[in-house]
């Protein structure tokens, strides 16, 4: 990672830290567990990637960054909502994430499930709530955050890996199970960052930014299973091999990892070329290869 590009995660990172802190601040002498769960799982890890996207797109195409924070810390709020169910015993049954404890093995599975109930509640308020865009934009967001969270989304992502573990996926399916399950809260990132900017969904800039989007996020996936085949458990902060232990299907059923990596490069460089022309563009682009070459 370039100095240039640590430094601008950092930055965001702190940035969409405090606005997420506020969020979830309060106590309850009655109810105080859950907040303190939601708090658990949302502050002080992860690598803000979706909130950076969000951020970075709406630089790229003029707009203030104030605007983007409140989507940043909503989607940001989305993607911890998936991670705590996603870790829960009837789904992946994960006992470690961003290093640490998951969610519920810490606070109970009952009080784990309600917190990521109340994290997603929780991101669309943060989102329309956006006092720095118009209300019509505000809408927006909140109609494009749910819908790349719901059924036609991540959650249909998610059915769709859960029916792969007892079925043989054919790789169609597994594009599609993962441009749902984890592109389709990556496209909607870098879609916030355009509405943050003043665009709509028919702008060229946005059909611009959801093909970059789409890029990285199979790239991101593909990548992520060969670092559960090959990876170090300390660096990524949870279990390795628990996708062949579960009997999920992944995108090494299909290619040598010589292939896959191939086939990351491939994608990288796809999303490069989509925004390359547009002055201002050096983080976006060096963000893409970034992720491709992770270890964590």
């Amino acid at each position: 990672m370039t100095d240039t590009l640590q430094q601008a995660l950092l930055e965001d990172a702190q940035a969409v830290e405090a606005v997420l802190a506020e969020a979830l601040s309060g106590e309850d002498a009655d109810y105080g567990h859950i907040l303190e769960a939601e708090r658990y799982s949302v502050l002080g890890g992860g690598k803000r990637i979706r909130p950076f996207l969000v951020m970075e797109f709406c630089r790229l195409f003029g707009g203030d960054p104030h605007a983007a924070l409140p989507f940043a810390a909503a989607i940001e709020l989305m993607h911890c909502f998936s991670l705590i169910h996603d870790d829960l015993p009837c789904m992946d049954n994960d006992s470690l994430r961003r290093g640490k404890p998951t969610n519920h093995v810490v606070y109970g599975e009952a009080i784990a499930l309600l917190a990521g109930d109340a994290l997603a509640i929780r991101a669309l308020e943060v989102a329309v709530s956006n006092p720095y865009v118009s209300p019509s934009a505000a809408v927006a967001a909140v109609k494009l955050l749910g819908h790349a969270s719901g059924t036609h989304g991540m959650i249909g992502g998610q059915v769709m890996d859960l029916w792969g573990e007892r079925h043989t996926l054919d790789l169609p399916q597994l594009t599609k199970l993962q441009a749902l399950k984890t592109g389709a809260l990556i496209r909607a990132a870098a879609k916030l960052g355009c509405i943050a900017a003043g665009l709509d969904e028919t702008d060229d800039r946005t059909i611009t930014a959801d093909r970059y989007a789409a890029n990285i996020g199979l790239a991101f996936q593909i990548v992520d299973d060969m670092l559960d085949c090959i990876g170090s458990e300390a660096l990524l902060g949870k279990p390795i091999g628990s996708d062949a232990e579960q009997g999920k299907t992944t995108f090494l059923q299909f290619y040598a990892l010589e292939e896959a990596q191939l086939y990351a490069e491939k994608l990288t460089e796809q999303a490069k070329a989509e925004i390359a022309a547009y002055p201002g563009s050096d983080t976006l682009l060096a963000l893409a290869d970034y992720l491709l070459q992770r270890r964590a």
